[in-house]
């Protein structure tokens, strides 16, 4: 079955995970109907800052300003199955927490979770205080995914956008997409 996806890029450090989400959607556009990225003013400068370019530009899918809310993924009629917030900062996941629909991320939030859809947080700050910890607590209660923005090794990668992928390959499987990668002990 094709999927609705939302993309939600927050400020948080990790520009790197937004990027290679964005690479492999591109790759996996035969099980996709539709995808939705909306940005924060803070995670366009960390982009910038981090990986050095604006490139998040030449994606071929359909962006969204912050406060949109005429975007199709603010309301759930628009049957949008799946968000993804990558990277997510401890802000955007403590407004979700407190249902504050501030603004299209936090509201597209609030809409997925109401409606049982699936919510997946890459969340990438480290230390967590018992604030965080309840937050992501509360969103898991809600029916929300924590994934936190840890990298495996196993695969052996050998550069920065692999070790992204590595969080990013668990969290599509998360998200119910079928692809290719690294498996634990199989060949």
């Amino acid at each position: 079955m094709k999927k609705k996806v939302i993309v939600a890029i927050t400020g948080a450090s990790g520009s790197v995970y937004a990027k290679v989400l964005l690479d492999y959607l591109k790759k996996l556009q035969d099980q996709l109907i539709a995808v939705g990225v909306v940005m924060s003013d803070n995670a366009k400068e960390v982009w910038q800052f981090e990986l050095g370019n604006s490139e998040y530009t030449k994606y071929d899918f359909d962006f969204y300003q912050k406060n949109d809310f005429n975007a199709p993924f603010a309301s759930g009629s628009a049957k949008y199955d799946t968000m993804i917030i990558a990277p997510c900062s401890m802000g955007t996941l403590g407004r979700i927490a407190g249902g504050v629909s501030n603004d299209l991320i936090s509201r597209a939030a609030d809409v997925v979770l109401k409606e049982r859809r699936r919510l997946i947080t890459v969340v990438r700050d480290t230390p967590f205080s018992l604030i965080h910890i309840n937050n992501m607590k509360t969103i898991t209660e809600a029916g929300g995914i924590i994934c936190p923005a840890n990298p495996s090794f196993y695969s052996l990668p050998k550069t920065i956008e692999e070790v992204a992928a590595t969080v990013i390959t668990r969290v599509l499987d998360l998200a119910g997409f079928e692809l290719d990668t690294y498996r634990w002990n199989e060949n």
